[in-house]
Parts: structure tokens; C-alpha cells; sequence
């Protein structure tokens, strides 16, 4: 009989990690050992519990993902950590595969995608979602680079950009990103710089152009 395998969460929205952590349960090949709601957090849980398996988000606060996994496993070299993100940039899926990652599975992933990942995962495979593979090989391949893909904008300057695109002001920005609105307008500067635009409208053009934001 295989042996159940032990999960942790760790992701900020308190609403994703409860029903994430409900889905799980109800397969009995897995068990959530822990859920935590940001890097450091994950770090210490991650030593306490000892879990087989922890399903990171790569954008936390007090530490992001890249950050928290590099410690566990530098702790815990047997724990493998799965990324359960948005589709940030093909960058930060580079960084975190070239870094021991053993795989990037998108947060809207079907649910017995996300448990087929995290048990291929424990047993040594690598896996990536259909999209995020698909890209992660038109760099491979030399179609284009990372920083092509987003005109070398940083995973968090995408996520303000993002949030500006669809119509938050830099104070809502600040508050959901956690940063400060002097931060906020910092990143929105070097956006426009980037990606060639003056104001909020071009850069949200942009933003739905490269496919960012739903129109």
C-alpha cells in the first residue's frame, strides 16, 4: 500500500487555502499536514510539520515563494515544493525550476490536475501546466526570451500593472499588494518606462494585449 503523502499550503488568500485544503482531504492518498499564509510562516511550519510536499504561491508577503523554498529545502533537502500560482512571467517559472522547484501548476488548474501534480511530484517527477510549459519552451527553443515575453518587467511590477489595468487607484494597489503608495508609484514609473506608455489607458492596452487582463 503506497504511503499517504503529507501536504502543506502556503498561500495568503485565506479563502484559496480553505477550499484547497477541503479538496485535498477528500483524497486519501494526501493529507494536509499545514496551512500557512505567507513565506516566513511557511518556513517555520515547514520545520514543525515535516511535510512531503508544500504547495507554495510564488507572490507572498513578509517572504515571497522562491525565497521560502530555498530555505525549506535547504533545511529539508527530501521536501519537494510544487508552485500553485497565477501565470506571473516566464521568468519567475525559470527562476524557480532552475532553483529545485519541482513544478509550476496554475491556480486554476483543474482539480485532479492539482492532485495528480503534487503526487507526481513526491515521487521525483517535474511537472509544469500546459501553458506555462508551453512558454517556458518557446524560450527554450529561442523563439523568444523572458524578457521579451514581458518587455523585462519584474513579477511584481506585472502585478501592480495588473491591478492599475483594471481599474484600482495606487492607494487600493498598496493595500492588496501590501507595499506602500510611494512603492506603488515607484513601480507604476518604471512600468511606463518598460513598456513605452505615458498613462494608466496605454498601459492597460498593454496589459490586455498581452493577454494580462481580459479585455
Amino acid at each position: 500500500m503506497k504511503r499517504t503523502v503529507k501536504v502543506m499550503i502556503a498561500d495568503d488568500n485565506a479563502l484559496f487555502r480553505l477550499g484547497l485544503t477541503r479538496l485535498l482531504k477528500d483524497d486519501r492518498r494526501l493529507q494536509v499536514v499545514a496551512d500557512v499564509a505567507d513565506g516566513r510562516e511557511a518556513v517555520e511550519q515547514a520545520a514543525a510539520h515535516k511535510p512531503d510536499v508544500v504547495l507554495m504561491d510564488s507572490r507572498m508577503p513578509n517572504m515571497d515563494g522562491l525565497e521560502a523554498m530555498q530555505l525549506i529545502t535547504a533545511q529539508q533537502p527530501e521536501v519537494k515544493v510544487l508552485f500553485l500560482s497565477s501565470f506571473e512571467n516566464e521568468s519567475d517559472v525559470l527562476q524557480a525550476m532552475r532553483r529545485g522547484a519541482g513544478g509550476y501548476v496554475l491556480k486554476d488548474a483543474l482539480p485532479e490536475a492539482i492532485i495528480s501534480s503534487i503526487i507526481a511530484v513526491d515521487s521525483g517527477e517535474r511537472v509544469l501546466s500546459e501553458t506555462v510549459a508551453r512558454r517556458v519552451v518557446e524560450i527554450a527553443s529561442g523563439v523568444r526570451t523572458a524578457d521579451e515575453a514581458t518587455d523585462g518587467m519584474t513579477g511584481r511590477e506585472i502585478e501592480v500593472l495588473k491591478l492599475m489595468s483594471s481599474g484600482l487607484a495606487n492607494k487600493q494597489i498598496g493595500y492588496r499588494l501590501r507595499i506602500s503608495e510611494k512603492t506603488v508609484r515607484n513601480h507604476i514609473s518604471h512600468i511606463y518606462e518598460k513598456i513605452g506608455v505615458v498613462d494608466r489607458a496605454q498601459a492597460a492596452l498593454y496589459a490586455v494585449r498581452k493577454g494580462l487582463i481580459q479585455p
